[in-house]
């Protein structure tokens, strides 16, 4: 699993619905005005029904039918080193036809062994006009060809599932029935004037020039509407839209063994006026600036074991990959998983003061927007507030609707990537506990700790940049997580030292166990997780936690040195001849 921040890859989540039923639900839209229903949804509801009419007497049949329209609009603008390296507007739309042969227990979908059905294609897309008849055809055209490569799945998987060893979970059917929902809601667009962020972005990166340590700078905003259309022959139809804002800050340096110095700062809005001013975006430099330079000069860190605090961004993260990964319904479905959660529902795996919640109908946390926050999953299932631990004890996986045998419906985490098929995955992930210490008290309690252990040292994780966990059953059942800000913290009241080059590591079920305290401030981390279903966005939130063993090991290192000249507007030297070679 990778969880990264915007185009740049770092390796790096209640109630159940319902039986389907012969009433739909509808779900209020705003109480202003009344959302106008967009011809795309009548479209896909006119060719839905009659596509559907024909498919289910078809053999194999149809059981089930999904149409899911996806309408994007977005502007970019990108600068690098004070220069404007892109600046763009684009518009399209993005078909998706989910066609289910056979029946809710067992279809095209299903596994057999480790061998995964083809879907039959991504998608196609589909002209951004309001032209249904046009619309029309192309659904049409989709859905032929998404009916052809599902019949064929099912009868390879009809003819081989009788001779592959099946688990439990492997045999809980391949589709819930859900509640059908019906919900209008308005369209969104954003009209973003380039200009004024052009001039942004050449400014923001060209405040970064004044450091010699800096190799590199990358500052992109995005603004992005997102409409999406869905109907399916269960009775649900849907139209809502969202909106979102994103400034990146990147910058780059080289330490003199060749390692690679990041450093990151995003700022995330949904209301224009939200955009963050001047001022926040150069004081986020300044520290960017003065933690690369130290980051630069600082020591490599040996490989430890020993206690560590990590504060909330830091915490949030180590939660999405250690516990939210494993946690996702699909991994406890597939036998090629590591399953490490499957048999432990009703059992503790966390200290009995932390629960674990993920709420993807919370839009912010405090004054942090949340990335995760969406009104319907990628299957047409509301968002719901899910209770996955409750003080400590395991209750409830993040469900797609993919059931298990003792969950058998959907809680509104079917997500996807434009272009793949949903499974089961984080959203809001948000970590509650009833043992908050201030977080200088933390602090104490971590010098306590290092003094009991007869360490001279441990280590205070400031900041993260992602992680990445392993879940296969064929691969370690381990983590590791990617920190970008450490300070060794001396149990002699020395002062602490920065240091590089440290990677988290370790194995899920030991190092939860380990979580001796938490601070009384949750932090927000909020990024994109890439998964089986593509990247989506997320957040994960945590309090500061002090955990009394944790490993450390040294972090991949680039064999090239730094660049043998200075920056052109940094060689004194040169300049001192009055710019003659």
């Amino acid at each position: 699993m990778i969880l990264f921040m915007g185009n740049r890859w770092i390796h790096v989540l209640c109630v159940l619905i319902a039986l389907c039923g012969a009433s739909t639900a509808v779900f209020a839209g705003p109480p202003d005005a009344p959302a106008k229903r967009s011809p795309v949804l009548a479209a896909l509801q006119a060719e839905m029904e009659r596509s559907f009419k024909a498919l289910k007497a078809q053999d194999p049949p149809t059981y089930f039918l999904g149409y899911t329209v996806t309408d994007t609009e977005r502007a970019d603008v990108s600068g690098s080193n004070g220069a404007l390296l892109n600046s763009t507007e684009s518009r399209n739309r993005w078909l998706e036809v989910s066609v289910r042969t056979g029946s809710y227990t067992l279809d095209n979908s299903h596994k057999v062994g480790e061998r995964q059905q083809a879907n039959g294609g991504p998608g196609t897309p589909v002209p951004v006009d309001d032209d249904a008849e046009v619309l029309r055809r192309a659904i049409w055209l989709e859905t032929n060809k998404q009916y052809e490569a599902s019949s064929q799945a099912l009868i390879k998987i009809k003819t081989g599932k009788e001779v592959k060893v099946e688990t439990a979970e492997g045999k809980a059917p391949d589709f819930s029935r859900e509640q059908p929902h019906t919900f209008v809601g308005s369209q969104v667009s954003i009209n973003v004037d380039r200009k004024p962020w052009e001039q942004k972005v050449r400014d923001y990166t060209k405040a970064f020039r004044d450091s010699t340590a800096v190799i590199n700078s990358i500052v992109t905003f995005s603004g992005q509407a997102q409409n999406d259309y869905q109907v399916n022959s269960e009775g649900t139809q849907l139209q809502f839209g969202q909106i979102r804002y994103r400034l990146e800050l990147f910058i780059q340096g080289k330490a003199p063994d060749g390692m690679d110095i990041n450093r990151y700062y995003n700022f995330d809005w949904v209301n224009p006026s939200d955009a963050p001013d001047d001022k926040a975006v150069y004081a986020a430099e300044a520290t960017m600036r003065k933690e690369l330079e130290g980051l630069v000069a600082a020591p490599i860190n040996d490989p430890s074991v020993g206690p560590a605090l990590l504060t909330g961004r830091a915490a949030a993260v180590f939660f999405h990959e250690v516990f939210g990964h494993r946690d996702e319904g699909h991994r406890q479905k597939d036998v090629t998983e590591g399953q490490t959660f499957s048999s432990k529902v009703g059992q503790q795996i966390l200290p009995s003061f932390l629960s674990i919640v993920d709420d993807t109908t919370k839009k912010r946390l405090g004054s942090q927007e949340l990335l995760g926050f969406y009104q319907f999953d990628d299957e047409g299932v509301p968002a719901q507030r899910v209770t996955l631990v409750d003080h400590g004890v395991l209750k409830n996986f993040e469900m797609s609707r993919s059931p298990l045998a003792d969950f058998p419906h959907s809680n509104g985490h079917g997500r996807r990537q434009l272009g793949a098929t949903p499974v089961s995955r984080q959203g809001n992930l948000i970590v509650e506990s009833n043992k908050m210490v201030s977080n200088a008290e933390l602090r104490a309690k971590l010098i306590e700790l290092i003094k009991a252990q007869n360490k001279s040292f441990g280590l205070l994780i400031d900041d993260i940049a992602g992680g990445f966990t392993f879940t296969g059953r064929g691969q370690p059942q381990a983590f590791q997580v990617l920190p970008l800000v450490v300070y060794k913290v001396f149990a002699d009241g020395r002062p602490d030292e920065l240091v590089r080059g440290v990677d988290i590591v370790g194995t899920p079920l030991a190092a939860l166990t380990k979580i001796v305290a938490t601070g009384d401030t949750t932090e927000v981390f909020n990024g994109y997780c890439g998964a089986e279903s593509g990247s989506v966005p997320v957040s994960a939130a945590s309090p500061a936690i002090l955990t009394s063993e944790l490993e450390v090991q040294k972090k991949e290192s680039s064999t090239d040195r730094p660049p043998i000249l200075p920056a052109p507007a940094h060689d004194t030297a040169f300049a001192k001849t009055g710019g003659q070679l």
